[in-house]
């Protein structure tokens, strides 16, 4: 046997690449992990549709052995300011879930990027979660990243036939200044991604949501510059 036929090839993963920064350096990890990464993006109707074209970027950029979008529009559910006709709250983070909540959304995402995994025979699920510096969501939450890993092996053929599948979130402990500081080591141009949920007409980063000003401090607290344009 030569030694191209001996060399291993690397592991598949699949990515949730929703194009914000999380999701890039999530990417960026899995890769050097050693893992071959695809990734999977959800049109799910969101307002800030930017980030579609940014996950498309960010798939190009760094290389991705595939990149898959689907549509799922969750408009027709509404009960969000992402998917509704509701305003996006500026005020900043409080105490209470805000109505950018997408009901279910990671749970149904991580549902349908562990389906993804198994038809491509991978056993590898990335997603970029935080749950220190972020909007208070319940689905970013480590115990419900657990919660799913157990879910994912009682309700698949991987899971039941013994081959389970890991849910990576390698970014659940960080603080977005820790998140700026990875960006940056990684070599990833932070302006290939987009967090804001309510970007301007003219195309910029409104500068005011939860998601603006999450970012914008955890780069100013890294003392890095960020390269996205905001509006404010």
């Amino acid at each position: 046997m030569s030694e191209l036929e001996e060399r291993e090839e690397p592991r598949l993963a699949v990515v949730l690449l929703s194009g914000g920064l999380d999701s890039m350096v999530t990417a960026a990890l899995a890769q050097e992990s050693g893992f071959a990464v695809q990734g999977l993006t959800v049109d799910y109707g969101q307002r800030h549709r930017r980030e579609l074209n940014s996950a498309k970027r960010i798939a190009r950029k760094l290389g991705l052995a595939r990149q898959l979008e689907i549509a799922l529009d969750l408009t027709a559910f509404g009960g969000s300011a992402l998917t509704d006709q509701i305003d996006v709250p500026k005020g900043g983070p409080g105490n209470d879930i805000p109505v950018t909540y997408v009901p279910a959304r990671n749970l149904v995402f991580l549902a349908l990027t562990t389906a993804c995994a198994e038809a491509a025979g991978a056993r590898d699920v990335f997603i970029g979660v935080n749950a220190l510096d972020y909007s208070g969501y319940p689905d970013c939450r480590p115990e419900f990243i657990a919660s799913f890993a157990e879910t994912a092996r009682l309700g698949t053929k991987a899971g039941v036939e013994g081959t389970p599948f890991s849910i990576h979130a390698p970014l659940q402990n960080m603080t977005k200044a820790d998140i700026a500081r990875e960006c940056a080591r990684l070599g990833l141009d932070p302006s290939w991604s987009w967090s804001c949920y309510d970007p301007t007409d003219d195309g910029r980063a409104c500068g005011l949501c939860d998601s603006c000003r999450l970012r914008k401090k955890g780069f100013a607290e890294a003392g890095i510059p960020d390269s996205t344009e905001y509006a404010a």
